[in-house]
């Protein structure tokens, strides 16, 4: 159980508790983003269904459940949760190529890897979660195309020479960057909760259901109390393992409720043995200097270089000191549009880095506490409020000039020499 969760203490603690028979119904996975949390929620799903004798749930198990849960294809977890998927998909398709180039004895764990990877977003896209709704009959043919494409990639199927593999990867990610961007919420809804409960009270001959839900703390506030009601009066024969990388933004009456295990941020070593072990980095692709952490692995994929974001984001800022409004347009474009949406992320990190200065002068330490305030609020209007991101910025840009104006047009006189250099 756990054997690809690397260098985490809470699965040992899993571990213990479910030989005990001391798991709560309802549990918390709260750390670091990229410290392992969805992968642990997805090994509880599939040791809850093993039913080989004695230790339970290796991953080289072969008992049915083990094999269809490994594969993600088990009709006993619903997952859900906002989240993008997008930049692990396109990891793992460049894994799969490079395993496959080279003949290496990790092709098929690539392949595994690949196929988790587009259904942790698909599994999203479940129609169970999005009954009643306008938007299941738009992106269902897109579903649709992206599981046909899969069914060519299955286990045990003869992997296509090169070529053919190239473009059967291209169409799944074109697939599901386009469902993403697409249709994949930014807050989980009220609608979705609702579904899942009625889900989670059928009866079932299958065993325990496990509900999984990622980035707990990106919901709509109809869907906490939906979830809190839930929590309170838990059907029979389910689990419920919510995933956050922000404990603090969950309401305390959901905490109450659920048991906590705490991730940590693993060293710089142990996440350059998950790229290893996981992604086959060093092998697949011949790099002398590996990343720094998982995060910065991952956003190799971006469209856009954090670079770019950060020099834009700098831009923006700097327009907004000398009291222009910034083109906004042209900023979006710039940034590829933010898709994904973890960009915009990026470009904010990159305007808190701008607005540093401020908090080394008297006068501006105050007005940084406002700033990231400001720059909290924008995110938040996205993630989680489902604002656009062309109008989160124009409020953005209204509320940190009237900052700016208020004070007497300090962040210019702060700020102008310190991010003149950066440019």
């Amino acid at each position: 159980m756990f054997d690809n969760v690397l260098h985490q203490s809470a699965c040992d603690l899993l571990q213990a508790d479910m030989k005990a028979s001391r798991l709560p119904g309802s549990i918390l996975l709260s750390g670091p983003v990229a410290s392992g949390k969805l992968t642990t929620a997805l090994e509880l799903v599939r040791a809850f269904a093993c039913t080989a004798p004695g230790e339970k749930a290796a991953w080289n198990c072969t008992c049915q459940n083990c094999q269809q849960n490994k594969a993600l294809t088990s009709h006993t977890m619903l997952l859900l949760g906002a989240g993008s998927r997008v930049l692990e998909i396109a990891a793992a398709k460049a894994s799969f190529l490079a395993q496959n180039a080279q003949n290496s004895r990790h092709l098929e764990a690539a392949r595994f890897l690949f196929l988790r990877s587009v259904r942790k977003l698909t599994a999203r896209f479940s129609p169970l979660l999005w009954e009643g709704e306008d938007k299941l009959s738009k992106f269902a043919p897109i579903v649709q195309a992206i599981d046909e494409d899969m069914e060519l990639l299955a286990p045990g199927r003869t992997v296509p020479e090169p070529e053919e593999l190239q473009k059967l990867l291209d169409s799944i990610e074109k697939n599901c960057e386009k469902l993403e961007s697409g249709y994949m919420y930014a807050s989980l809804p009220f609608s979705q909760i609702r579904n899942l409960s009625a889900w989670a009270r059928r009866t079932s001959s299958s065993g325990k259901k496990v509900v999984i839900i990622e980035n707990a703390d990106m919901m709509q506030e109809s869907a906490r109390n939906a979830l809190l009601k839930i929590l309170e009066e838990p059907p029979e024969n389910t689990e419920f393992v919510l995933t956050t990388a922000n404990r603090g933004a969950i309401l305390p009456t959901i905490l109450s409720r659920v048991r906590t295990y705490n991730f940590f941020e693993r060293t710089k070593e142990h996440q350059q043995e998950v790229m290893k072990r996981v992604f086959h980095y060093q092998s697949s692709f011949g790099q002398s200097a590996m990343p720094q952490t998982i995060e910065r692995f991952m956003q190799q994929y971006l469209p856009v270089t954090p670079d770019v974001l950060y020099h834009f984001a700098s831009k923006y800022f700097l327009s907004i000191t000398e009291g222009h409004v910034p083109d906004i347009p042209s900023v979006i474009s710039a940034c590829g549009d933010f898709i994904p949406k973890s960009t915009f992320r990026l470009f904010l990190e990159g305007i808190i880095e701008a607005q540093k200065p401020l908090a080394k002068t008297p006068a501006g330490s105050e007005l940084s506490s406002s700033i990231l305030k400001e720059v909290m609020n924008a995110q938040n209007s996205v993630f989680v409020y489902n604002l656009t991101v062309q109008s989160a910025l124009e409020i953005l840009a209204r509320n940190l000039m009237q900052i700016n104006y208020l004070n007497g047009g300090i962040l210019n006189k702060v700020l102008m020499q310190g991010l003149g250099e950066n440019q």
